[in-house]
């Protein structure tokens, strides 16, 4: 066997096991949620049913689609809102030479690396000083805060290699700033913007720790912590419920990523090559 062969063959052995790592908990998580007893390998025989989806839409008591909207409200503002917030930072520091720029940037992205667990206590009692508990604010704030470094990054990243001489000649027209960042800057980067909504969006929906400290009930409670904290009538673990309802709950998800993959990857990793 030749070189080129072995290379071949590592990468194609690479490549399943990859493949197999990623899909394995996936279609674990589809053939619980179509079983009626997650215990059939234990009982060799597998019984095919629709049951657990048809009750975790029917039961009120589980208020799933109530987690489901929920998670739309919160994620659709949040990410609308930190991308906006982002565009005028992203645009400022692109465009206006200041002194400290680049420490300002390094500090923002530095600021994102603490670890939410640190902050959470302190955010609560903020939450509840402000009776904002298990309200939607108490998770649109702070998600629009943790994930701001983020889409700061990716849109300069994108304002960056617009050229200044556009916004010059705009002025000469008689653009204002907040027209050539509207009009021009975010067309011209409308792949580098649409990745960055994209991606807060994927982190707001599937975010777990302060929607579980923060919100108490079904009526700010994000579908994360209400699958996590299903129970069946004599607190046992339902899996067949929780497994539908993570498999409903990821589809909106997966469709995002396999729809717009390639404004994603292209939106993570542009600037980081120069072209």
């Amino acid at each position: 066997m030749n070189e080129n062969t072995q290379k071949k063959a590592l990468l194609f052995t690479g490549i399943v096991f990859l493949v197999v790592f990623c899909l394995f908990p996936i279609v674990w998580m589809l053939v619980v949620s179509f079983s009626k007893s997650p215990s059939f390998l234990v009982k060799g025989h597998f019984s095919f049913t629709l049951q657990n989806y048809a009750d975790i839409l029917r039961i009120k008591s589980m208020h799933f689609m109530d987690y489901l909207r929920n998670s739309f409200i919160v994620a659709i503002v949040s990410a609308a809102f930190t991308t906006l917030i982002a565009s005028f930072a992203a645009y400022a520091v692109s465009r206006i030479n200041f002194k400290g720029r680049a420490v300002l940037i390094i500090t923002v992205l530095a600021l994102s690396m603490f670890p939410g667990i640190s902050m959470v206590g302190y955010l609560y009692k903020i939450m509840n000083s402000l009776h904002w508990i298990n309200t939607y604010y108490a998770l649109i704030l702070p998600y629009i805060a943790f994930s701001l470094p983020l889409a700061l990054w990716m849109l300069l990243s994108y304002f960056s290699q617009v050229p200044t001489d556009i916004d010059q000649a705009a002025q000469v027209d008689g653009a204002s700033r907040l027209q050539i960042l509207t009009r021009i800057i975010i067309p011209v980067s409308l792949p580098g913007v649409l990745s960055t909504v994209l991606l807060m969006f994927m982190f707001s929906f599937n975010e777990f720790l302060f929607a579980l400290m923060l919100t108490t009930d079904f009526r700010a409670r994000t579908i994360p912590v209400g699958i996590a904290l299903f129970e069946g009538l004599h607190g046992e673990t339902p899996w067949g419920y929780i497994m539908a309802g993570s498999a409903l709950a990821a589809a909106p998800v997966m469709v995002i990523a396999l729809f717009f993959q390639r404004y994603i990857i292209q939106g993570i990793t542009k600037g980081a090559v120069k072209s």
